[in-house]
């Protein structure tokens, strides 16, 4: 059996004339997972392609089936390679976080749809298939176990195009019900989690210092998160990872973490104003305390991948500028921008969409860097403009040299990632999301 597994490509990542153009993407963790998931028996050659990293052609040969994975704003995208290959009669599987929240759109390209995980639901499917038998919805069971799962199978990959392939997973899900977040959506309000001798035996397996948790935010269970740190400090490991502030707030969990080898944070700050963290319903954070938490990250060594969101409905012409102040005043290593947006399912969507402020359903345009809505104070011009703004104030040369001398924190890594996102700053205003993934399928003019 001959088997394609694709990750179509995004604004942000694509290979040759993406905003990064040079590789500063981390290893997908989707499709070598499914590529471990076989059931047993199943002999198969796969090929998996992941469109960020390398240049995506048709094959020679037809394969016997086809698996796409896809975020909201990559779903045109997955929806035009799966048109192609079901145009030849090759079936076609659509997976991920947008066929989750959008599956009856997804099946309109689809033979099968798989929503929420896959650990069961995915060898199951490959069976059927086998046996002419498969069902056009596969939906994951609420009380699945992550327990004994694969490695994943990073020896299919491209490896020159990442900066690293050592992606690995704790936990999945997360307790927070942030209202522009598909985590909670997607994963029904729980968290599932890895036992923790199974993460440390996969790190002990990897042969290299330098791993990044893909999670949510693993410390959300505390006991969890210590055990795991805990177990973590004798590899001597390097690890980054997403993660709520919470753990600024926790002395002995950042002690740990830090021990265990953290030496970077994704952290959603979200916003300079405490009004809009509430009603985007992150009453756990608080700017008053985001100062002293920076530092306590510092001291700890660890830089701050910090995230902030412009056009709630208490933003107003002014935040842009307030935001950019406080990541230059409080030398936040690697901040990054969105632009607020209603992700389908979510209570954001459902709220805007009842208000009427729903601008587009053009998925394309639903990569966090396009207005989609209409904002509260200011026109979607205004927005949009500002957060262009936002991200040229903040990496110029010269507001970069000043965090980086501020912080001080891991510089073989945070001045090249400042340096792409100059780059991509340069680049993104004129940036044509929607011609580049809803239209543009190079290679094969009959789509077109």
């Amino acid at each position: 059996m001959d088997m394609l597994l694709i990750q179509p490509r995004g604004p942000m990542y694509r290979y040759g004339s993406g905003i990064f153009r040079k590789p500063i993407r981390y290893a997908p963790l989707t499709l070598t997972t499914l590529a471990a998931l076989l059931p047993q028996g199943l002999e198969a050659k796969i090929e998996l392609i992941d469109e960020g990293v390398e240049q995506f052609a048709p094959p020679l040969k037809d394969p016997d089936l086809v698996g796409i994975s896809a975020i909201t704003g990559h779903a045109q995208r997955a929806y035009k390679i799966a048109d192609y290959f079901r145009s030849r009669n090759v079936p076609v599987v659509l997976g991920g976080v947008h066929p989750t929240l959008m599956p009856e759109e997804a099946k309109q390209h689809a033979d099968s749809v798989v929503t929420g995980f896959a650990e069961e639901s995915w060898p199951q499917l490959l069976k059927d298939f086998q046996e002419g038998q498969m069902k056009e919805f596969y939906h994951q069971r609420r009380d699945i176990s992550l327990a004994n799962l694969p490695n994943p199978k990073r020896e299919l990959l491209e490896k020159k195009g990442y900066v690293t392939i050592h992606s690995v997973q704790a936990t999945r899900g997360c307790y927070n019900r942030c209202d522009f977040c598909v985590a909670p959506v997607v994963c029904q309000g729980k968290m599932y989690f890895r036992p923790v001798k199974d993460v440390v035996k996969e790190l002990e397996e990897i042969n290299g210092r330098d791993i990044l948790f893909v999670d949510v935010s693993p410390i959300e269970d505390r006991d969890y998160a210590l055990e795991l740190y805990s177990a973590m400090i004798p590899l001597k490991k390097r690890w980054m990872s997403p993660c709520t502030m919470r753990i600024a707030k926790d002395p002995e969990l950042l002690r740990v973490a830090s021990e265990s080898g953290c030496r970077g944070l994704l952290l959603g700050l979200e916003s300079v104003c405490e009004k809009s963290l509430k009603n985007m319903h992150k009453n756990f954070n608080s700017f008053k305390d985001y100062k002293d938490q920076v530092k306590r990250l510092h001291d700890h060594g660890i830089a701050i991948n910090g995230c902030f969101v412009f056009g709630s409905d208490e933003d107003n012409k002014d935040v842009f500028k307030r935001t950019v102040d406080f990541v230059q005043e409080n030398n936040i290593d690697l901040p990054r921008y969105t632009v607020y947006t209603p992700f389908p399912g979510t209570p954001l969507y459902q709220r805007l969409q009842s208000e009427g402020r729903i601008l587009t359903n053009n998925w394309s345009l639903y990569d966090a860097q396009h207005v989609v809505m209409k904002p509260k104070n200011m026109s979607p011009e205004e927005l949009q403009e500002g957060h262009h703004w936002a991200w040229k104030q903040t990496y110029s040369f010269s507001n970069i040299f000043k965090r980086m001398i501020g912080a001080r924190i891991l510089p073989h890594v945070v001045i090249p990632a400042n340096i792409a996102y100059h780059l991509y700053a340069e680049r993104l205003p004129n940036f044509d999301t929607d011609t580049m993934n809803a239209t543009d399928f190079t290679g094969i003019p009959d789509i077109l």
